[in-house]
């Protein structure tokens, strides 16, 4: 990989950060949930279709790493999403404890997910591969 297209996907990877950032903020700072906005939203869900689209072009680079980590997280929190609301959905219905569960568990999802890209953006940051 020639320098060139080295910096042009670290600027893509950072652009991808900074999509899955801006989808956590606006959770965070905006009327819907940290989590919800960080899987429905448009910043995040352009973020996963940019990531899909350009890893290829970092195969065999440290900057593939970071692919697969912004890509795993979406889909991991997805999965957990879904498995907090399924959870949730039957303890509402009887005990009303539900509210407790899907507070619990989207609350620490979405740290989870904020902790999860600012990682991987310092170490992006730093020139350095994510782990696994």
């Amino acid at each position: 990989m020639t320098i060139e297209a080295e910096g042009s996907l670290v600027r893509v990877m950072h652009l991808v950060y900074a999509l899955h950032a801006l989808g956590l903020a606006i959770g965070a700072f905006g009327a819907a949930t940290v989590v919800g906005s960080f899987l429905f939203g448009w910043p995040s869900i352009i973020a996963v279709i940019i990531g899909y689209v350009k890893r290829g072009d970092a195969q065999g680079s440290w900057l593939e790493s970071h692919f697969a980590w912004a890509i795993r997280t979406f889909w991991i929190a997805l999965a957990i999403g879904a498995l907090v609301g399924l959870v949730g959905l039957p303890l509402v219905l009887v005990f009303g404890l539900g509210f407790v569960v899907w507070i619990v568990g989207f609350g620490l999802l979405g740290l989870w997910a904020i902790y999860r890209i600012a990682r991987g953006w310092l170490r992006l940051n730093a020139h350095r591969p994510m782990p696994g």
